[in-house]
């Protein structure tokens, strides 16, 4: 279960209690406030807390650039433009708060992006639970040969077997000697900041994830990418939805000039324009190299 009995009734509690409040509010996302939303076998993602909406967003442009967003007639475009042209700030005033429970591996990964606050589960003083991400078959997948980050071919038949085999039989062996080196049955017992060291990265943890919108933002436009690793992009496509109800008008651009859109180095400017004229244009003529080519090619094709 990927909710402990404790954290049911917590949030039920939770979501229980109206508040009254002068601040700005978001119909979207107070419809998601505390709700668990089930990632992987025994991972979730919920929103503890949030501050703003699209209207903060152009509230901050406003005070900061004054006459110069007259022109902009109204919020949608005015946080269009901001998007179009890479303005950071005013995205900034928004933040959230979120609960997520992830395998310890996955989180690895996630705290690379060092412009959040985050408060984990301490297994200095906490017993981490007997629970492991353990992939459906269909998600293991050899080494690819032409990515040393990504996945190739899907494992099957005896081959997939025996990798979940392995999986389950050492994540369970591990976690059995590690209940033996903290227990005080008739001895002292390793202490736990010790014990966890044996723990596998499959194992889950949990934590507090604080962020601003602007730096959740470049977050997902990585990690909900088709390219990132599956772990961590299913979080990401969660925290997706959550970010469309909350903010629509900054969701709907950062759809438009993120997620859909494309960077062209200068090069490959030349190229269109050069296409667009009627130009044949090839790798050969086309100044960048084999690998910049393949990304330019899938850019427009995609």
């Amino acid at each position: 279960m990927p909710l402990s009995p404790e954290q049911t009734a917590e949030i039920e509690a939770q979501r229980s209690h109206i508040h009254e409040t002068r601040r700005a509010v978001s119909a979207g996302i107070e419809a998601h406030l505390y709700t668990a939303y089930p990632v992987l076998d025994h991972g979730f993602v919920r929103v503890i807390d949030y501050m703003g909406d699209d209207s903060s967003i152009c509230q901050a442009a406003r005070v900061s650039y004054g006459k110069g967003t007259k022109s902009v007639q109204n919020d949608e475009g005015l946080i269009r433009y901001l998007m179009r042209h890479w303005h950071s700030t005013p995205f900034e005033m928004c933040e959230i708060k979120l609960h997520v429970k992830l395998p310890v591996f996955v989180a690895r990964q996630w705290i690379r992006h060092r412009t959040a606050n985050v408060n984990e589960y301490s297994a200095r003083y906490s017993i981490l639970d007997r629970e492991f991400y353990i992939p459906e078959q269909n998600a293991l997948a050899a080494q690819s040969v032409i990515n040393n980050q990504g996945r190739g071919s899907a494992l099957t038949g005896e081959e997939a077997e025996r990798v979940l085999r392995y999986l389950r039989d050492d994540a369970m062996r591990c976690y059995d000697h590690y209940e033996e080196m903290i227990s005080d049955d008739g001895q002292q017992g390793l202490a736990r900041e010790l014990a966890r060291m044996n723990l596998p990265a499959n194992i889950y943890t949990q934590w507090y994830w604080k962020v601003d919108l602007h730096n959740l933002l470049h977050f997902l436009r990585l990690r909900a990418d088709a390219h990132a690793q599956f772990e961590i992009r299913v979080y990401a496509n969660e925290i997706c939805k959550i970010v469309s109800d909350w903010v629509p008008f900054a969701y709907q651009a950062f759809e438009d000039y993120r997620l859909g859109g494309a960077t062209l180095s200068s090069k490959a400017m030349d190229c269109v324009r050069r296409m667009i004229a009627g130009e044949n244009v090839t790798q050969e003529t086309s100044g960048m190299s084999k690998g910049e080519w393949r990304e330019f090619e899938a850019s427009l094709v995609s």
